[in-house]
């Protein structure tokens, strides 16, 4: 996964922030206003940042330091936008991809995503707000929810990682690819915990404050045959990364006439003892 001579060694791109203030920051979704864009009630802005080509450095990244790694495999899942195929088929290659890959005993998968920039769609946007899936307070949540109050207190010192892992359905990817921040230059004190507003529920996700400090990659051309494997949660306090901020970004490099990006997530968690 080397970068050849038509890929930049990095880009300037725009990301949108959150900015600090005394108030917890909320968001109306979708499902909650009916409208195509969720609303934000906190205040937003814009930073220039240096985005890296992470292609040079795919084979030494490592879901504990960076939070992010970048790997080549097939799916023998033609259609990646039928459901049925994607639960009895794909879902049984993310399992053992994540397990041969992280080490982990255990693999629950609770749910899938797809998403689409292109102007008339059926299916959800890409993020576009530097944000981080899950906290301090919804990791533990989710796990409670996915496996039960009971069992998820059965295995409550049992090492737990929220992983996502995200595919092209077509590629290669030149609109809307992701931006990754090496979360080994993270300042704990930049994520910003926000309340999402169901009809029926309060989540919590982590926006992110900017922080020149920071460093961030993204991965050029992403294919069909290429996993990318992003971190967000862990319950080990031990030192190695916990939550990768991430994002969607418009790449200045981006041709015009690019075709839409679609891609498809599926949201994992994986035991370790």
């Amino acid at each position: 996964m080397q970068r050849t001579t038509d890929m930049p060694a990095s880009v300037t791109a725009t990301l949108t922030y959150l900015v600090k203030r005394d108030a917890k920051p909320y968001v109306h979704t979708e499902a909650l206003t009916g409208d195509s864009e969720p609303h934000y009630f906190a205040e937003q802005e814009a930073r220039e940042v240096t985005l890296y080509n992470g292609r040079p450095l795919a084979d030494g990244l490592s879901l504990d330091t960076q939070g992010f790694e970048l790997h080549r495999r097939e799916t023998t899942v033609d259609d990646l936008y039928d459901d049925a195929s994607v639960e009895s088929a794909y879902y049984a290659e993310v399992e053992a991809l994540i397990k041969e890959l992280t080490g982990a005993r255990r693999v629950v998968i609770f749910d899938h995503t797809r998403r689409s920039d292109a102007e008339q769609r059926d299916i959800r946007g890409p993020a576009c707000r530097v944000h981080n899936d899950y906290t301090e307070h919804s990791g533990p949540e989710r796990i409670r929810d996915v496996l039960g109050r009971d069992e998820a207190a059965a295995l409550e010192t049992v090492p737990v990682a929220q992983i996502n892992l995200w595919r092209p359905i077509r590629g290669p990817v030149k609109r809307s690819p992701l931006a990754l921040l090496d979360a080994s230059t993270l300042d704990p004190g930049d994520l910003l915990a926000t309340d999402l507003v169901y009809p029926d529920r309060l989540g919590e996700i982590y926006h992110l404050a900017y922080h020149p400090h920071q460093r961030w990659y993204y991965f050029p051309d992403m294919r069909r045959d290429e996993a990318l494997l992003i971190k967000g949660y862990d319950s080990r306090r031990d030192g190695r990364a916990r939550f990768t901020p991430h994002t969607a970004f418009q790449d200045p490099t981006t041709p015009p006439g690019a075709p839409p990006r679609e891609s498809i997530e599926v949201r994992t968690l994986a035991f370790f003892g």
